[in-house]
């Protein structure tokens, strides 16, 4: 049985995500307090991490793998698996609308145990992206922001393992760049996967950062101390 199933609500083939569900995965999973994960945010949308996780979970784990994200999904929707292409799977809602999409490719690990450790080594590493390791990409780069609406779409992430046949993945951070054009921000982040202290595979993470401004060292502080004093709050 599945860690995710008190994450999600499957009826008739299709998956969906009550606030609360989606709430307790990015607090208690991805360790992301981002508000807009929040139950009683008027902006809510489930994690992008959770919808990763899904997939991850149906499809295994194979040694390449390319996940882009289309389109943020609100609490309750019916979401469906479309598999009528072949390398591929797709993640849509009664309209046929596209929110997520996987490719993949090589010989899958469908080790429950492998998979779990995997989804929540990653989701981890992805939910302590923002505000900190993005906030200093945006001070380097002299830009930040809106934190009164704050913009930051996920946009793909991609996998490439040296073999499949892993037991015990961990994810280490190794790198983050970001390219301002205008007041939009492309930000890469890489990670290695070990297994045992040793190096089995290379990913990135790519995002967006939209409505960017000036950078104001105050402002962000205030934003990060914020945010940190959200965790702290929830975790007591």
């Amino acid at each position: 049985m599945s860690f995710l199933q008190s994450y999600t609500t499957w009826e008739d083939g299709k998956v969906c995500f009550a606030r609360l569900q989606a709430s307790r995965f990015a607090k208690q999973v991805a360790d992301d307090f981002n508000p807009i994960h929040d139950v009683d945010a008027k902006r809510f949308c489930v994690p992008g991490d959770l919808l990763f996780a899904v997939l991850l979970d149906r499809l295994g784990l194979y040694p390449r793998m390319d996940f882009t994200f289309a389109g943020m999904v609100g609490d309750g929707v019916p979401l469906h698996f479309d598999e009528t292409v072949s390398g591929e799977l797709q993640l849509v809602d009664e309209r046929g609308k596209e929110y997520l999409r996987a490719s993949f490719s090589g010989e899958p690990n469908r080790d429950q145990q492998v998979i779990e450790k995997t989804i929540r080594s990653y989701v981890r590493f992805s939910g302590h992206n923002f505000p900190h390791v993005l906030g200093k990409l945006m001070e380097e780069h002299g830009v930040m922001i809106n934190i009164d609406r704050p913009l930051v779409i996920y946009e793909s992430m991609s996998l490439n393992l040296d073999r499949s046949d892993v037991s015990d993945l961990e994810i280490e951070h190794t790198g983050a760049t970001m390219e301002v054009v205008g007041k939009r921000g492309n930000a890469n982040l890489t990670f290695r996967f070990l297994e045992k202290g040793e190096p089995v595979g290379t990913g990135e993470k790519k995002m967006v950062l939209s409505g960017l401004r000036e950078f104001d060292a105050s402002v962000m502080r205030q934003m990060v101390e914020k945010y940190d004093q959200r965790k702290a709050d929830e975790i007591e």
